[in-house]
């Protein structure tokens, strides 16, 4: 073990490299607020459309909400590890054409009641109970009435608990506080993963753009012809602002707009709540999962964690999820609370001579971090129109974009990469006129 290595304690995260080379131009056309998946997409599509452009953020590092560290020589994702609807997702479509190393989720999954393979009786009874939850939200989703997802849930039987848990998870948010329109598809015929990390996979799309790091913006200016941003670096001037920071963040008016953003922006940014999708990652070599990637679902006692991906890229890393509940119960207690959780969860399921070899590496706690406060942003009920109010223009100078903004693949880095594009090539047609 190095001396590095030493000081960090075995287990912790070994930062990977990131960062950009090409300084920042001091008054481009555009300025760029954020270096996760939108802002790099806006990025990259602005310049190769011959515009400048600057990229601004607060961080020391670029990705967002996609980030990968190395563990024992492995790198694994902190934030967003999914590439999901695969024909529709730009990431997808770009790491094929940049022969990245995409692999597709596997469809079949495990499933074990109070520690033992479930049988094909128990399976099929889950299977039909998200079959008949998946049918009647799509089917209420078409009435144009919004209400809350969870108030169309038909009786499942006794696996209509562990569902609700599942959406709830995947949602960010329990049913009861998600629209309707919004509830997020089980479908996971279309889901990729890639080898390296997504995380890794974002910074490398970013590492050729103008990136000015640890400069978190203070206040935009659109009281003249174009865009003043003051950040903690200095002040910067453009003709128009890309805005990509999160829901969450925007909401703590960390940012002073002058003047201040119409009522009807300011009512659809606060319309959003926090989702939270948090994960512990575990070392578990000698785990009772065998295959790749698949999703392991534990029911029959207590406590049953919401989610489990296991062996991530076959290997001994898994993921144990954490949906807002039970990552919301360890706000205030020391930073092993959610190790200890998901060691005591999985051996209520195993017994504990299975879990005398898991190791607890990392729990994420994306809620509290503060560029972040969430994993994304949740539409509640009857609010589904905010996301088309933040996509229009302000003052055709300020234009808004990240996960929050994308319909088909909100809470996604596809659905950010999507959203920051659409905002780039919005303000390439602006400025041409």
């Amino acid at each position: 073990m190095n001396d590095d290595a030493a000081k960090r304690g075995v287990g912790e995260p070994v930062p990977l490299k990131t960062g950009s080379s090409i300084a920042p131009a001091a008054d481009p056309d555009v300025i760029i607020v954020g270096a996760g998946s939108a802002g790099i997409a806006a990025a990259r599509h602005l310049i190769a459309q011959g515009l400048t452009v600057t990229i601004l953020e607060a961080r020391a590092r670029i990705g967002g909400r996609a980030l990968t560290r190395s563990f024992k020589g492995h790198p694994l994702d902190l934030g967003a590890h999914w590439l999901h609807a695969g024909p529709i997702n730009p990431l997808v479509k770009l790491g094929f054409e940049r022969r990245e190393p995409l692999r597709r989720a596997p469809v079949d999954g495990h499933f074990f009641v109070r520690g033992r393979p479930g049988s094909r009786a128990e399976s099929a009874a889950l299977d039909r109970a998200f079959a008949m939850a998946d049918r009647a939200m799509t089917q209420a989703a078409k009435a144009h009435e919004d209400q809350a997802a969870a108030k169309v849930l038909p009786p499942m039987g006794p696996q209509g608990r562990r569902v609700a848990a599942i959406h709830g998870l995947v949602s960010g948010r329990p049913l009861e506080e998600v629209s309707l329109h919004d509830f997020p598809s089980m479908e996971y015929a279309d889901n990729l993963f890639i080898a390296g990390g997504l995380g890794a996979y974002v910074a490398r799309l970013g590492k050729d753009l103008p990136i000015q790091l640890e400069a978190p913006v203070r206040a935009i200016d659109w009281s003249g012809l174009g865009v003043r941003v003051e950040t903690a670096a200095g002040t910067l001037r453009g003709k128009a602002v890309i805005v990509t920071t999160p829901m969450a963040v925007l909401q703590q008016d960390m940012i002073r707009f002058m003047p201040a953003l119409p009522n009807a922006v300011q009512e659809a940014i606060h319309g959003f709540t926090q989702g939270v999708y948090e994960h512990v990652a575990l070392h578990w070599p000698d785990s009772p999962f065998r295959g790749a990637d698949r999703l392991a679902s534990l029911t029959g006692t207590h406590r049953a964690p919401p989610g489990l991906l296991t062996c991530i890229d076959n290997t001994p890393f898994h993921f144990f999820e954490l949906d807002r509940p039970a990552a919301a119960g360890f706000d205030g207690r020391d930073a092993h609370a959610p190790h200890r959780y998901a060691r005591a969860v999985l051996a209520e399921h195993f017994g504990h001579r299975a879990i005398r070899n898991l190791t607890a590496l990392h729990s994420t706690a994306w809620r509290n971090d503060p560029w972040s406060r969430a994993s994304w942003a949740v539409v509640p009920p009857g609010l589904y129109p905010i996301r088309d109010t933040l996509k229009a223009p302000v003052g055709e100078r300020i234009w808004f974009a990240g996960e929050a903004l994308s319909r088909a693949q909100w809470g996604t880095a596809g659905g950010a990469w999507e959203e920051g594009e659409r905002a780039a090539g919005e303000i390439v047609r602006s400025l041409a006129r």
